[in-house]
């Protein structure tokens, strides 16, 4: 049994027997080095993306190639938006990089069109696939438009540690631009984190020390 094979069975138990065989013997594996971008905002999609190991991040892009940060995808899952426009056949709405190094299965869409109606596994999982990452939307929603911004880093560091790990490989400039805000600010802010013991600041990353204040420290 490959590598591959061994990963979904593990990954996927949920999926009927057959169909984790048809996963197997359909899709195209690949391995991505951390940073390397799997998805363009105006792309079209010809395939559904499961993850099978490593961690991927999910972007808004607007014009100007500013980028909001939306979800992570954590191994044993899949893509929604991947799915969602590769079935319509529409262009991508976003961004998709890898944040470590990392290995994906992809589907072509008309055979995830054709499981849908032939293994309910299959459906049931796109359906909660949809229903996640439709709850995480809600979620980033709420903050944005009922939080200040000292709240939204919060939720932003938990999210990442919740997925990433206690260590941020990333910058402040970079976490402004995933908050739509200004590197001074969210500097000020980490800076009134880090004195509060909540974070350790190295030059291009954040140590998070204490998870449990990440909803206390305000």
């Amino acid at each position: 049994m490959s590598t591959q094979e061994t990963s979904i069975d593990r990954l996927f138990p949920q999926l009927e027997t057959e169909l984790r065989a048809e996963i197997n013997g359909s899709s195209a594996f690949k391995e991505v080095k951390e940073g390397e971008v799997l998805m363009q905002t105006g792309q079209y999609i010809k395939s559904s993306v499961l993850l099978l190991s490593g961690l991927l991040k999910v972007y808004r892009e607007d014009a100007e190639g500013n980028e909001f940060f939306m979800y992570h995808i954590e191994p044993g899952t899949a893509c929604a938006l991947s799915m969602l426009c590769a079935a319509r056949n529409e262009k991508s709405q976003i961004k998709m990089k890898a944040v470590t190094d990392s290995e994906i299965a992809l589907i072509p869409i008309h055979l995830a069109d054709t499981w849908v109606n032939k293994y309910k596994s299959w459906y049931q999982f796109v359906v909660a696939t949809y229903r996640e990452r439709f709850d995480e939307l809600l979620q980033t929603l709420d903050n944005i438009a009922f939080k200040g911004l000292d709240e939204r880093l919060l939720f932003y560091l938990k999210r990442h540690y919740e997925t990433a790990g206690a260590l941020l490989n990333i910058n402040h400039q970079q976490i402004a631009q995933e908050l739509n805000s200004s590197r001074e600010v969210i500097s000020r802010l980490l800076k009134k984190l880090e004195m509060q013991g909540v974070v350790k600041l190295n030059r291009n990353s954040v140590e998070i020390l204490n998870p449990q204040k990440l909803s206390l420290a305000y």
